[in-house]
């Protein structure tokens, strides 16, 4: 594992029973999806063995042709059926890309999930390029004691399958970013009530719903705790069952008396510390990213022939 100046080396995040929760050791590939054996042979098949059976040759090239503009018609036909529909039959419906991407979370590796570099392009105060660099992971775990009170009570009606914790330091060395997620319970029709939610009583900007940061002891995020949180941002997903966060902070551990959210924190002319400090746009930028990549194994995974 990778080490930022001064942190300890990460150990291995483990799942259950010490099995790394990931799929495998830190750093291995993602396991290749199952390639489908080949189909029947289509082409090629020899002619009827009952000679009479035979066409005379002009006969033979006129049925040919014939055959071949019926069977363009009716590949056209299904082809523009195809493109009305958005797929055949073989595509996962809505519902079961949904179900595959809650279970997604324990084949991936952890470098999938939490990268151990991430870059920000233009993700920063005055569209300034971004670089993470991961520090920590958390083992997997519930959701047991890993957030503030009032914010388990609002999440809990998606419930929590699984929670996934990483933290990063940024380029300077001078903030560090605990990012999250949450692989829910719910089905997509829970996921679009908690959204609804929590956009409509702007849950996501009340201080007292903030996230909690990892601290991993013997690392650059040992002194991130509660006091140090600084800027936040909480997104409800409804593509996928996950709720993705991220926490913020000065990385020497100092208290922060007023957090604001990364929207106020990030805002052009913001003059709070977090705000100067450019911890909204690493909170909103992390979070973004991690999200993003999320979305698109979960893609991959519900696209790949089984």
């Amino acid at each position: 594992m990778p080490t930022a100046s001064g942190a300890a080396s990460e150990a291995p995040a483990r799942g259950q029973g010490g099995a790394p929760w990931y799929g495998g050791t830190t750093g291995q590939l993602p396991p290749p999806w199952d390639v489908p054996q080949a189909g029947p042979q289509l082409w090629g098949h020899p002619y009827p063995a009952n000679p009479a059976a035979r066409l005379r040759p002009p006969v033979r090239a006129a049925a040919i042709a014939a055959c071949l503009v019926l069977g363009l018609g009716l590949l056209g036909g299904a082809a523009a059926g195809s493109w009305l529909t958005g797929g055949g039959e073989d595509q996962p419906a809505a519902g079961e890309a949904f179900h595959e991407a809650g279970d997604l979370w324990h084949s991936l590796p952890v470098d999938r999930i939490f990268p151990r570099t991430v870059r920000g392009e233009g993700a920063g105060p005055g569209g300034a390029d971004r670089i993470w660099t991961r520090v920590a992971v958390a083992p997997d775990s519930t959701c047991k004691g890993a957030f503030d009170p009032l914010l388990a009570k609002a999440l809990s009606p998606a419930g929590c399958k699984r929670l996934l914790r990483a933290t990063y330091v940024d380029a300077t060395s001078s903030s560090l970013t605990t990012v999250g997620l949450v692989i829910t319970k719910a089905d997509a029709g829970r996921m679009r009530a908690l959204r609804h939610r929590f956009t409509s009583e702007d849950l996501g900007e009340r201080g007292d719903l903030m996230p909690r940061p990892y601290a991993a002891k013997g690392t650059a995020a040992a002194g991130f705790g509660d006091a140090q949180r600084a800027s936040w941002v909480v997104r409800v997903l409804t593509d996928v069952p996950a709720v993705v966060y991220a926490v913020t902070g000065f990385a020497d551990a100092r208290k922060v008396p007023d957090p604001q959210p990364a929207q106020e924190a990030a805002a052009a002319g913001a003059t709070s510390a977090p705000g100067q400090a450019g911890l909204g746009h690493d909170a909103r930028g992390l979070a973004d990213r991690i999200e993003r990549g999320f979305r698109k194994a979960a893609a991959a995974a519900t696209e790949a022939p089984s």
